[in-house]
Protein backbone atom coordinates (compact mmCIF):
# COMPACT_ATOMS: atom_id res chain seq x y z
CA UNK A 1 0.00 0.00 0.00
CA UNK A 2 1.31 3.43 -0.94
CA UNK A 3 1.56 5.71 2.10
CA UNK A 4 1.48 9.37 1.15
CA UNK A 5 0.50 12.31 3.35
CA UNK A 6 -1.87 14.05 0.96
CA UNK A 7 -2.54 16.79 3.50
CA UNK A 8 0.68 18.29 2.14
CA UNK A 9 -1.00 18.93 -1.22
CA UNK A 10 -2.91 22.13 -1.76
CA UNK A 11 -6.64 21.70 -2.36
CA UNK A 12 -6.44 21.98 -6.16
CA UNK A 13 -3.58 19.45 -6.38
CA UNK A 14 -5.45 17.06 -4.10
CA UNK A 15 -8.66 17.37 -6.12
CA UNK A 16 -6.94 16.76 -9.47
CA UNK A 17 -4.94 13.80 -8.19
CA UNK A 18 -8.03 12.15 -6.73
CA UNK A 19 -10.09 12.88 -9.85
CA UNK A 20 -7.48 11.28 -12.10
CA UNK A 21 -7.17 8.27 -9.81
CA UNK A 22 -10.94 7.66 -9.71
CA UNK A 23 -11.21 7.84 -13.50
CA UNK A 24 -8.58 5.11 -13.89
CA UNK A 25 -9.55 2.84 -10.98
CA UNK A 26 -13.34 2.94 -10.71
CA UNK A 27 -14.05 0.04 -13.06
CA UNK A 28 -17.70 -0.66 -12.39
CA UNK A 29 -20.20 0.31 -15.13
CA UNK A 30 -22.51 1.55 -12.37
CA UNK A 31 -22.49 5.35 -12.52
CA UNK A 32 -25.49 5.97 -10.30
CA UNK A 33 -25.27 7.10 -6.65
CA UNK A 34 -28.54 5.32 -5.87
CA UNK A 35 -27.15 1.95 -6.90
CA UNK A 36 -25.28 -0.26 -4.45
CA UNK A 37 -21.84 -1.60 -5.29
CA UNK A 38 -21.74 -5.14 -3.92
CA UNK A 39 -19.85 -8.40 -4.06
CA UNK A 40 -16.60 -8.59 -6.02
CA UNK A 41 -17.13 -5.15 -7.56
CA UNK A 42 -17.29 -3.52 -4.14
CA UNK A 43 -14.27 -5.41 -2.84
CA UNK A 44 -12.27 -4.58 -5.98
CA UNK A 45 -13.02 -0.87 -5.58
CA UNK A 46 -12.21 -0.77 -1.84
CA UNK A 47 -9.04 -2.83 -2.30
CA UNK A 48 -7.86 -0.45 -5.02
CA UNK A 49 -8.35 2.47 -2.64
CA UNK A 50 -6.36 0.62 0.02
CA UNK A 51 -3.59 -0.35 -2.38
CA UNK A 52 -3.00 3.20 -3.58
CA UNK A 53 -3.49 5.05 -0.30
CA UNK A 54 -6.95 6.50 -1.03
CA UNK A 55 -8.79 4.47 1.62
CA UNK A 56 -10.41 5.89 4.78
CA UNK A 57 -10.06 9.67 4.33
CA UNK A 58 -11.05 10.47 7.92
CA UNK A 59 -9.46 7.59 9.80
CA UNK A 60 -6.30 8.73 11.63
CA UNK A 61 -3.06 7.87 9.87
CA UNK A 62 -1.77 5.95 12.89
CA UNK A 63 -4.63 3.49 12.37
CA UNK A 64 -4.03 3.08 8.64
CA UNK A 65 -6.28 5.83 7.28
CA UNK A 66 -5.50 8.99 5.34
CA UNK A 67 -6.08 11.32 8.29
CA UNK A 68 -7.29 14.10 6.01
CA UNK A 69 -8.28 17.55 7.13
CA UNK A 70 -12.01 18.26 7.14
CA UNK A 71 -11.68 20.40 4.02
CA UNK A 72 -9.99 17.62 2.07
CA UNK A 73 -12.61 15.15 3.32
CA UNK A 74 -15.22 17.41 1.76
CA UNK A 75 -13.29 17.52 -1.53
CA UNK A 76 -13.00 13.72 -1.40
CA UNK A 77 -16.80 13.43 -1.11
CA UNK A 78 -17.33 15.97 -3.90
CA UNK A 79 -15.14 14.03 -6.33
CA UNK A 80 -16.90 10.74 -5.64
CA UNK A 81 -20.18 12.51 -6.37
CA UNK A 82 -18.80 14.20 -9.49
CA UNK A 83 -17.89 10.81 -10.97
CA UNK A 84 -21.23 9.37 -9.84
CA UNK A 85 -19.64 6.45 -8.00
CA UNK A 86 -22.13 3.83 -6.82
CA UNK A 87 -22.29 3.27 -3.06
CA UNK A 88 -20.06 0.42 -1.84
CA UNK A 89 -21.15 -1.51 1.24
CA UNK A 90 -18.57 -0.22 3.69
CA UNK A 91 -20.20 -0.33 7.12
CA UNK A 92 -16.99 -1.59 8.67
CA UNK A 93 -15.25 1.71 7.94
CA UNK A 94 -18.18 4.08 8.17
CA UNK A 95 -19.80 2.71 11.31
CA UNK A 96 -17.66 0.18 13.16
CA UNK A 97 -14.21 1.77 12.91
CA UNK A 98 -15.22 4.89 14.93
CA UNK A 99 -16.65 2.62 17.63
CA UNK A 100 -13.46 0.55 17.82
CA UNK A 101 -11.35 3.69 18.09
CA UNK A 102 -13.42 4.93 21.00
CA UNK A 103 -14.37 1.72 22.83
CA UNK A 104 -12.30 -1.12 21.38
CA UNK A 105 -9.41 -2.82 23.12
CA UNK A 106 -5.88 -2.64 21.74
CA UNK A 107 -6.28 -6.20 20.50
CA UNK A 108 -9.60 -5.47 18.80
CA UNK A 109 -8.15 -2.49 16.95
CA UNK A 110 -5.10 -4.48 15.89
CA UNK A 111 -7.23 -7.34 14.57
CA UNK A 112 -10.21 -5.64 12.98
CA UNK A 113 -9.05 -2.27 11.62
CA UNK A 114 -6.52 -3.73 9.13
CA UNK A 115 -9.10 -6.27 7.92
CA UNK A 116 -11.67 -3.50 7.47
CA UNK A 117 -9.25 -1.33 5.50
CA UNK A 118 -8.14 -4.16 3.23
CA UNK A 119 -11.79 -5.20 2.63
CA UNK A 120 -10.87 -8.65 3.90
CA UNK A 121 -13.87 -8.38 6.23
CA UNK A 122 -17.22 -7.02 5.07
CA UNK A 123 -19.49 -5.99 7.95
CA UNK A 124 -23.24 -5.64 8.34
CA UNK A 125 -25.18 -4.01 11.17
CA UNK A 126 -27.42 -6.08 13.45
CA UNK A 127 -29.67 -3.48 15.06
CA UNK A 128 -33.31 -3.61 13.92
CA UNK A 129 -35.63 -6.41 14.99
CA UNK A 130 -39.25 -7.26 14.12
CA UNK A 131 -40.48 -5.28 17.16
CA UNK A 132 -37.51 -2.97 17.57
CA UNK A 133 -37.05 -0.67 14.60
CA UNK A 134 -37.50 3.00 15.45
CA UNK A 135 -37.78 1.94 19.10
CA UNK A 136 -34.44 0.17 19.03
CA UNK A 137 -34.23 -0.02 22.83
CA UNK A 138 -37.07 -2.57 22.64
CA UNK A 139 -34.72 -5.19 21.17
CA UNK A 140 -35.06 -8.74 22.49
CA UNK A 141 -32.23 -10.72 20.90
CA UNK A 142 -30.67 -12.18 24.03
CA UNK A 143 -27.10 -13.07 24.94
CA UNK A 144 -26.43 -15.23 27.97
CA UNK A 145 -23.11 -14.55 29.67
CA UNK A 146 -21.26 -17.86 30.04
CA UNK A 147 -18.00 -16.39 31.31
CA UNK A 148 -15.57 -16.87 28.43
CA UNK A 149 -18.33 -16.53 25.82
CA UNK A 150 -21.91 -15.40 25.19
CA UNK A 151 -24.72 -17.52 23.74
CA UNK A 152 -26.95 -15.49 21.42
CA UNK A 153 -30.55 -16.30 20.47
CA UNK A 154 -32.96 -14.12 18.54
CA UNK A 155 -33.57 -12.40 15.23
CA UNK A 156 -32.48 -9.27 13.40
CA UNK A 157 -34.28 -7.86 10.37
CA UNK A 158 -33.69 -5.30 7.60
CA UNK A 159 -30.01 -6.19 7.96
CA UNK A 160 -28.50 -4.56 4.87
CA UNK A 161 -26.29 -6.89 2.81
CA UNK A 162 -26.11 -9.61 5.45
CA UNK A 163 -25.90 -12.14 2.63
CA UNK A 164 -22.78 -10.38 1.30
CA UNK A 165 -21.03 -9.97 4.68
CA UNK A 166 -18.76 -12.24 6.66
CA UNK A 167 -19.01 -10.26 9.93
CA UNK A 168 -21.80 -8.55 11.87
CA UNK A 169 -21.71 -6.03 14.74
CA UNK A 170 -24.85 -6.19 16.81
CA UNK A 171 -26.74 -5.08 19.89
CA UNK A 172 -28.04 -7.80 22.19
CA UNK A 173 -29.82 -7.84 25.55
CA UNK A 174 -27.75 -9.32 28.34
CA UNK A 175 -30.19 -8.47 31.14
CA UNK A 176 -33.57 -6.82 31.74
CA UNK A 177 -33.44 -3.50 33.57
CA UNK A 178 -36.03 -0.89 34.56
CA UNK A 179 -34.98 1.34 31.63
CA UNK A 180 -35.01 -0.33 28.22
CA UNK A 181 -31.74 1.36 27.26
CA UNK A 182 -29.96 -0.49 30.06
CA UNK A 183 -28.80 -4.09 29.87
CA UNK A 184 -27.82 -3.88 26.18
CA UNK A 185 -24.41 -5.11 25.01
CA UNK A 186 -22.39 -4.61 21.80
CA UNK A 187 -20.88 -7.72 20.19
CA UNK A 188 -18.78 -8.57 17.12
CA UNK A 189 -19.81 -11.83 15.49
CA UNK A 190 -18.35 -13.98 12.72
CA UNK A 191 -21.17 -14.83 10.29
CA UNK A 192 -19.66 -18.31 9.77
CA UNK A 193 -20.39 -19.22 13.41
CA UNK A 194 -22.70 -22.24 13.68
CA UNK A 195 -26.30 -21.30 14.41
CA UNK A 196 -26.53 -18.23 12.15
CA UNK A 197 -29.01 -18.32 9.28
CA UNK A 198 -29.56 -15.52 6.74
CA UNK A 199 -32.74 -15.11 4.71
CA UNK A 200 -32.85 -12.33 2.08
CA UNK A 201 -35.97 -10.16 1.83
CA UNK A 202 -37.04 -9.31 -1.71
CA UNK A 203 -38.23 -5.70 -1.87
CA UNK A 204 -40.66 -3.98 -4.24
CA UNK A 205 -37.59 -2.62 -6.05
CA UNK A 206 -36.74 -6.21 -7.00
CA UNK A 207 -33.63 -6.35 -4.81
CA UNK A 208 -32.53 -8.62 -1.98
CA UNK A 209 -30.16 -6.32 -0.14
CA UNK A 210 -32.15 -6.48 3.10
CA UNK A 211 -32.09 -9.68 5.11
CA UNK A 212 -33.40 -11.42 8.18
CA UNK A 213 -30.70 -12.97 10.36
CA UNK A 214 -31.55 -15.71 12.85
CA UNK A 215 -29.36 -16.70 15.81
CA UNK A 216 -29.80 -20.10 17.43
CA UNK A 217 -27.42 -20.80 20.34
CA UNK A 218 -24.62 -18.85 18.65
CA UNK A 219 -21.42 -18.86 20.70
CA UNK A 220 -19.55 -15.52 20.67
CA UNK A 221 -16.12 -15.29 22.36
CA UNK A 222 -15.87 -12.74 25.18
CA UNK A 223 -12.97 -11.18 23.27
CA UNK A 224 -15.63 -9.90 20.83
CA UNK A 225 -17.33 -7.76 23.46
CA UNK A 226 -16.91 -4.03 22.71
CA UNK A 227 -17.05 -1.84 25.80
CA UNK A 228 -18.61 -3.22 28.97
CA UNK A 229 -21.48 -5.64 29.45
CA UNK A 230 -24.67 -3.59 29.69
CA UNK A 231 -23.16 -0.44 28.15
CA UNK A 232 -24.06 -1.28 24.56
CA UNK A 233 -26.57 1.55 24.23
CA UNK A 234 -23.82 4.15 24.67
CA UNK A 235 -21.53 2.22 22.31
CA UNK A 236 -24.27 1.85 19.70
CA UNK A 237 -25.08 5.56 19.72
CA UNK A 238 -21.45 6.29 18.84
CA UNK A 239 -22.00 4.89 15.35
CA UNK A 240 -21.78 8.33 13.81
CA UNK A 241 -18.85 7.62 11.52
CA UNK A 242 -15.96 9.85 10.58
CA UNK A 243 -17.11 10.58 7.06
CA UNK A 244 -19.67 13.14 8.16
CA UNK A 245 -19.82 15.02 4.85
CA UNK A 246 -21.65 12.16 3.16
CA UNK A 247 -24.48 12.64 5.66
CA UNK A 248 -26.70 15.42 4.42
CA UNK A 249 -25.19 15.56 0.94
CA UNK A 250 -27.89 16.34 -1.65
CA UNK A 251 -26.30 13.90 -4.12
CA UNK A 252 -29.34 11.60 -4.37
CA UNK A 253 -31.62 14.60 -4.65
CA UNK A 254 -29.59 15.99 -7.56
CA UNK A 255 -29.66 12.59 -9.26
CA UNK A 256 -33.46 12.40 -8.99
CA UNK A 257 -33.73 15.88 -10.54
CA UNK A 258 -31.49 14.73 -13.41
CA UNK A 259 -33.84 11.80 -14.05
CA UNK A 260 -36.78 14.21 -14.09
CA UNK A 261 -34.97 16.36 -16.65
CA UNK A 262 -34.07 13.37 -18.84
CA UNK A 263 -37.61 12.04 -18.69
CA UNK A 264 -39.09 15.40 -19.71
CA UNK A 265 -36.65 15.67 -22.60
CA UNK A 266 -37.38 12.10 -23.75
CA UNK A 267 -41.11 12.82 -23.79
CA UNK A 268 -40.63 16.07 -25.73
CA UNK A 269 -41.90 18.28 -22.90
CA UNK A 270 -39.10 20.84 -22.72
CA UNK A 271 -41.45 23.64 -23.77
CA UNK A 272 -44.49 22.40 -21.87
CA UNK A 273 -45.45 25.04 -19.30
CA UNK A 274 -46.72 22.60 -16.71
CA UNK A 275 -43.57 20.48 -16.97
CA UNK A 276 -41.30 23.50 -16.69
CA UNK A 277 -43.17 24.67 -13.61
CA UNK A 278 -42.71 21.24 -12.00
CA UNK A 279 -39.04 21.11 -12.94
CA UNK A 280 -38.27 24.60 -11.64
CA UNK A 281 -40.12 23.97 -8.38
CA UNK A 282 -38.04 20.88 -7.65
CA UNK A 283 -34.87 22.60 -8.88
CA UNK A 284 -35.48 25.21 -6.18
CA UNK A 285 -35.50 22.44 -3.54
CA UNK A 286 -32.22 21.10 -4.91
CA UNK A 287 -30.72 24.59 -4.91
CA UNK A 288 -31.85 25.19 -1.31
CA UNK A 289 -30.46 21.84 -0.16
CA UNK A 290 -27.14 22.48 -1.92
CA UNK A 291 -26.80 25.95 -0.39
CA UNK A 292 -27.61 24.68 3.09
CA UNK A 293 -25.18 21.79 2.66
CA UNK A 294 -22.39 24.23 1.80
CA UNK A 295 -23.27 26.35 4.80
CA UNK A 296 -23.34 23.37 7.16
CA UNK A 297 -20.03 22.09 5.79
CA UNK A 298 -18.45 25.49 6.39
CA UNK A 299 -19.70 25.37 9.98
CA UNK A 300 -18.12 21.95 10.43
CA UNK A 301 -14.86 23.09 8.80
CA UNK A 302 -14.73 26.00 11.22
CA UNK A 303 -15.03 23.63 14.16
CA UNK A 304 -18.69 24.30 14.92
CA UNK A 305 -21.29 21.73 15.96
CA UNK A 306 -23.22 20.83 12.81
CA UNK A 307 -24.65 17.43 13.79
CA UNK A 308 -28.24 18.69 14.07
CA UNK A 309 -27.92 20.49 10.74
CA UNK A 310 -26.71 17.31 9.05
CA UNK A 311 -29.75 15.50 10.52
CA UNK A 312 -32.04 18.23 9.18
CA UNK A 313 -30.47 17.92 5.74
CA UNK A 314 -30.87 14.14 5.76
CA UNK A 315 -34.57 14.55 6.48
CA UNK A 316 -35.15 17.31 3.91
CA UNK A 317 -33.20 15.51 1.19
CA UNK A 318 -35.05 12.23 1.76
CA UNK A 319 -38.50 13.81 1.51
CA UNK A 320 -37.56 16.03 -1.45
CA UNK A 321 -36.10 13.03 -3.33
CA UNK A 322 -39.36 11.15 -2.81
CA UNK A 323 -41.33 14.12 -4.15
CA UNK A 324 -39.22 14.22 -7.31
CA UNK A 325 -39.60 10.46 -7.84
CA UNK A 326 -43.36 10.92 -7.56
CA UNK A 327 -43.21 13.78 -10.08
CA UNK A 328 -41.30 11.54 -12.50
CA UNK A 329 -44.05 8.92 -12.23
CA UNK A 330 -46.77 11.48 -12.91
CA UNK A 331 -44.81 12.80 -15.88
CA UNK A 332 -44.15 9.37 -17.40
CA UNK A 333 -47.70 8.13 -16.96
CA UNK A 334 -48.07 4.51 -18.09
CA UNK A 335 -44.36 4.35 -18.93
CA UNK A 336 -43.55 4.87 -15.25
CA UNK A 337 -44.64 1.32 -14.49
CA UNK A 338 -42.25 -0.35 -16.93
CA UNK A 339 -39.68 -2.67 -15.36
CA UNK A 340 -36.22 -1.54 -16.47
CA UNK A 341 -35.14 1.25 -18.78
CA UNK A 342 -37.03 1.85 -22.02
CA UNK A 343 -34.47 2.99 -24.62
CA UNK A 344 -36.98 2.34 -27.43
CA UNK A 345 -39.06 5.13 -25.88
CA UNK A 346 -36.02 7.31 -25.30
CA UNK A 347 -36.12 6.69 -21.53
CA UNK A 348 -32.62 5.79 -20.30
CA UNK A 349 -33.65 5.36 -16.64
CA UNK A 350 -35.57 2.64 -14.80
CA UNK A 351 -38.37 4.88 -13.53
CA UNK A 352 -40.24 2.17 -11.65
CA UNK A 353 -37.05 1.23 -9.77
CA UNK A 354 -36.37 4.89 -8.91
CA UNK A 355 -39.81 5.23 -7.37
CA UNK A 356 -39.53 2.02 -5.37
CA UNK A 357 -35.97 2.61 -4.16
CA UNK A 358 -36.82 6.07 -2.82
CA UNK A 359 -39.71 4.81 -0.67
CA UNK A 360 -37.50 3.74 2.28
CA UNK A 361 -35.42 6.94 2.33
CA UNK A 362 -37.60 8.30 5.12
CA UNK A 363 -37.29 5.07 7.12
CA UNK A 364 -33.69 3.85 7.24
CA UNK A 365 -31.16 5.74 9.31
CA UNK A 366 -33.97 6.94 11.58
CA UNK A 367 -37.54 7.47 10.44
CA UNK A 368 -38.76 10.94 9.49
CA UNK A 369 -40.90 11.00 12.62
CA UNK A 370 -37.98 10.11 14.89
CA UNK A 371 -35.76 12.67 13.16
CA UNK A 372 -38.35 15.39 13.75
CA UNK A 373 -38.66 14.45 17.42
CA UNK A 374 -34.88 14.57 17.86
CA UNK A 375 -34.58 17.91 16.11
CA UNK A 376 -37.45 19.32 18.16
CA UNK A 377 -35.72 18.30 21.39
CA UNK A 378 -32.10 19.04 20.50
CA UNK A 379 -32.21 21.92 18.06
CA UNK A 380 -35.40 23.72 19.08
CA UNK A 381 -35.23 22.76 22.79
CA UNK A 382 -38.93 21.93 22.81
CA UNK A 383 -40.26 20.03 25.85
CA UNK A 384 -40.92 16.32 25.47
CA UNK A 385 -44.57 15.35 25.79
Amino acid sequence: MTRIDRNQLNDDEFRLQLRAWIEVNYLSPLRDPMRRLTGDEARQWLKAQHRDGWRAPALPAEHGGMGLSLRKQLIYQQELERFRVARPMDMGLRLLAPVLLRYGTTEQKAIHLPRILSAQDVWCQGYSEPNAGSDLANLRTAAQDRGDHFVVNGQKTWTTMASDSNMIFMLVRTCVEEKKQQGITFLLVDMATPGIRVRPIRTLAGEEHFCEVFFDDVAVPRANLVGQVGDGWAVGKALLGFERFSHGSPELLRHALLVLQRTGAALGLRDDERYRDTLERHACDVSDASALYEQVCETALAGGDADDDFSMLKLFNAEATQRIAEAVQELAGQHGGLIGAAPHLGLPDDLEWLYMITRPLTIFGGTAQVQRNLLAARALKLPKT
